[in-house]
């Protein structure tokens, strides 16, 4: 088990407000519409005012990576975030070499902008591209094309030296050539840093109600693993290493620390709506989650509470392992034995060890817990046998 004190920390920061609501997403997220009638610098405020809050637990550590997610941060003045960021050096603090990342979409993108943030602190853009295809960047309801994605490409490659971008596949109607010949078109554009989600149906949102009514029509497991594991093999032949499940990058240096510091299961300090928090505070971990509602949230925050924390529960070992697991085989690495062990109550259980590694799913080879690329695509499911 890591020590509390070896913990790296990062910080999130949720702005929970879109232009419109995407029919997959199921993120705390709330329209703003064209007009944004957001009082950027009330929520400036209120953010660094929840950050003091949670700074004395930091409990002396510095922070490691500061991500502003959302919703679409790019919505955010760029005073907004340099005020959060200053807090976040002065209430916390962290060296120069820390990674500071915002999301962005291709709709608020401008050069004076992308500037802006990048002269606030920002170091790392990842940008929601989402598809290099026009009908189906209508279909998942986005606001954007293809044009202004590449656009706004060029224009981020102008303030930053580490950007990302996202892409959905494995879309209904999607054929496997026309995934190959999207990622292709990707690879062309030599991103930094890549991230692949397949899309999934999640439970209230428009595409779920849309299924039920039979009016979209997802893939089945079979064809999402088929063009998962193709998909990971054609980033490794363009150099891009598989480094977690859905992210891809050509070296080490443009991986994300922020996401990898979920994945290993270390400690973040969550402010802003909905934000959710972990923290290892005298060898207890706790799990943090403020208000969903921005007007409650900010009620809450500018009161004598300076906080909206609705969750602050501790969690016992088998909590832990249970947050732990699926991250660590997440990673390519895979997770330490000693790290699992640590937190189970009882030992592996070798009969289900010793059926998954026989069907070429897991390895534990250095002592190292590592799904294979066959395990990958059913990694929730191999975490579930292991507890059981």
């Amino acid at each position: 088990m890591i020590a509390a004190e070896d913990f790296k920390l990062g910080l999130y920061v949720h702005w929970p407000f879109c232009q419109k609501r995407c029919p997959y997403c199921d993120f705390n997220v709330h329209e703003v519409g064209a007009d944004d009638p957001t009082d950027h610098a009330r929520w400036a405020d209120a953010l660094v005012r929840e950050l003091r809050y949670f700074a004395p637990l930091a409990q002396g550590r510095t922070l490691t990576s500061i991500f502003f997610g959302g919703g679409t941060p790019s919505l955010m003045r760029p005073e907004t975030v340099h005020a959060v960021i200053s807090a976040a050096q002065t209430e916390i603090g962290f060296r120069n070499d820390i990674e500071i990342s915002l999301e962005a979409n291709p709709t608020s993108a401008d050069a004076d902008r992308f500037s802006a943030y990048r002269d606030a602190g920002v170091n790392r853009l990842s940008l929601g591209i989402q598809s290099l295809r026009d009908p189906a960047l209508l279909a998942l309801g986005r606001q954007h094309s293809v044009e202004e994605a590449l656009s706004a490409l060029e224009i981020a490659r102008g303030a930053f030296d580490n950007i990302s971008f996202d892409l959905m596949y494995a879309r209904p109607r999607q054929s496997f050539q026309d995934w190959q010949d999207e990622l292709a078109q990707a690879l062309a554009l030599k991103p930094n840093h890549i991230s692949l989600y397949q899309l999934t149906i999640e439970p209230n949102t428009l595409f779920e109600q849309l299924t039920r009514k039979g009016v979209i029509q997802p893939k089945n497991e079979d064809d999402t693993a088929d063009f998962y594991l193709a998909t990971r093999q054609i980033l490794s032949e363009a150099g891009y290493h598989g480094y977690e499940v859905s992210n891809h990058a050509p070296e080490p240096r443009f991986e994300s620390q922020h996401n990898r510091l979920y994945w290993a299961y270390q400690d973040y300090i969550g402010i802003g709506p909905g934000a959710h928090g972990r923290l290892t505070i005298n060898g207890a971990k706790a799990a943090t989650r403020q208000h969903r509602a921005p007007s409650i949230w900010l009620d809450h925050v500018e009161s004598e509470l300076g906080h909206a924390t609705v969750t602050n529960d501790v969690l016992s070992p088998e909590d832990q392992l249970a947050e732990a697991l699926p991250f660590g085989l997440r990673l390519s690495e895979g997770m330490p034995l000693g790290h699992y062990e640590a937190l189970a109550q009882n030992p592996l259980n070798p009969a289900h060890l010793a059926k998954l590694e026989s069907e070429g799913l897991l390895t534990t080879d250095n002592n190292i817990l590592k799904v294979t690329d066959n395990g990958r695509p059913v990694i929730d499911a191999l975490a579930r046998y292991l507890q059981s």
